[in-house]
């Protein structure tokens, strides 16, 4: 079996908790190199999963490494845009963790290139990939609920990383919208089938931070008439971690967390819930699993992506305008 070779930029915690455990023990992938800003975090990350080749600078890891199919880019996001060009200027695709960038701007600079070049661009949306959430669209795609006109989400937890530029707005692109938020309104414009945005409103509040927002309300209306409200937060005071998408058809309902499939028949509302439903012990552990055996196949040229550079576009276009309804304190308008 031919391994897909991989290079890894940016060796943080999901890289470090996620990228390298499970790639690893993938049989079809070899990681040929690692990169990071500290050299010595490099070495010792190259040392214990015996990757041969470490560096500190991402231009000449592609340089000495020709042979790379594919780059993994896991640095803090300011960096997405110019690592993601080089990698893709020199040939190789991209599986970038989300967000893409910190502005659509910066997202459409990416994707130009990868069009250009012809590369394969994917953004780590791995909750798409949870089995629930695939269960879910699954079920809406068939038609189960008929169509859908509301979508709900939120996601209520602590702060992703300790990390001090997940909360410098220059370095980060923004607060918990981009850390959270995007993560729900992806999920839910999937799940919608990405319908054009008629207008969007938002608040958000920072409570517990100074340049970048610890809470954020959103609600998105669409063309076609349905909507999308996510709520996501760092610092609202409740217990316990609290996720959730729940999806309303003029048949029936579904909801995530738990899962749960209710349809209309006859006049009377019954629970489809498949019985024998089993879900992982680690559903999130293994979306991201998933995650990234969905990537190397589709570098292999054996399916095609999803969590396209095309998607992402659309979710920064909407991204940018919740940030501006929120400063502007006014609804923005899609023309």
């Amino acid at each position: 079996m031919s391994k897909v070779k991989l290079g890894i930029v940016g060796l943080g915690g999901i890289a470090q908790v996620v990228h390298l455990p499970t790639l690893s023990k993938m049989d079809d992938v070899e990681i040929t190199a690692v990169c990071d800003s500290e050299l010595s975090k490099a070495r010792n990350i190259a040392s214990k999963y015996g990757v041969k080749r470490y560096y500190k600078d991402a231009d000449k890891m592609l340089d000495e490494n020709p042979e790379l199919s594919a780059v993994i880019i896991a640095t803090q996001t300011n960096m997405h845009k110019d690592i993601a060009k080089i990698c893709l200027e020199a040939d190789k695709d991209v599986l970038i963790e989300k967000p893409i960038a910190r502005n659509y701007k910066e997202a459409k600079s990416i994707v130009d290139t990868a069009k250009r070049k012809n590369r394969k661009i994917m953004v780590a949306m791995n909750n798409r990939f949870r089995n629930d959430m695939m269960m879910q669209r699954t079920f809406i795609k068939a038609k189960e609920i008929g169509e859908i006109f509301y979508v709900k989400t939120g996601w209520i937890k602590p702060q992703s990383s300790d990390q001090k530029w997940i909360v410098q707005k220059d370095k980060s692109g923004g607060g918990v919208f981009l850390d959270n938020g995007i993560v729900m309104l992806d999920l839910g414009m999937w799940i919608m089938g990405f319908p054009e945005i008629k207008s969007v409103t938002a608040s958000n509040y920072s409570h517990n931070t100074s340049s970048v927002e610890d809470s954020s309300i959103a609600v998105i209306k669409f063309k076609n008439s349905s909507v999308l409200t996510i709520e996501v937060s760092w610092s609202l005071l409740r217990d316990g971690e609290l996720f959730y998408c729940n999806v309303y058809g003029k048949e029936g309902s579904s909801s995530i967390n738990p899962f749960k499939i209710f349809k209309r028949m006859e006049g009377n509302l019954y629970n489809i819930t498949p019985k024998k439903l089993v879900l992982p012990s680690n559903i999130f552990k293994k979306s991201y699993e998933y995650e990234l055996k969905h990537f190397v196949n589709a570098v292999k040229g054996e399916i095609n992506l999803i969590s396209t550079g095309e998607d992402a576009l659309k979710v920064m276009e909407a991204v940018d305008a919740i940030y501006s309804s929120a400063k502007k304190d006014r609804e923005i308008i899609f023309k």
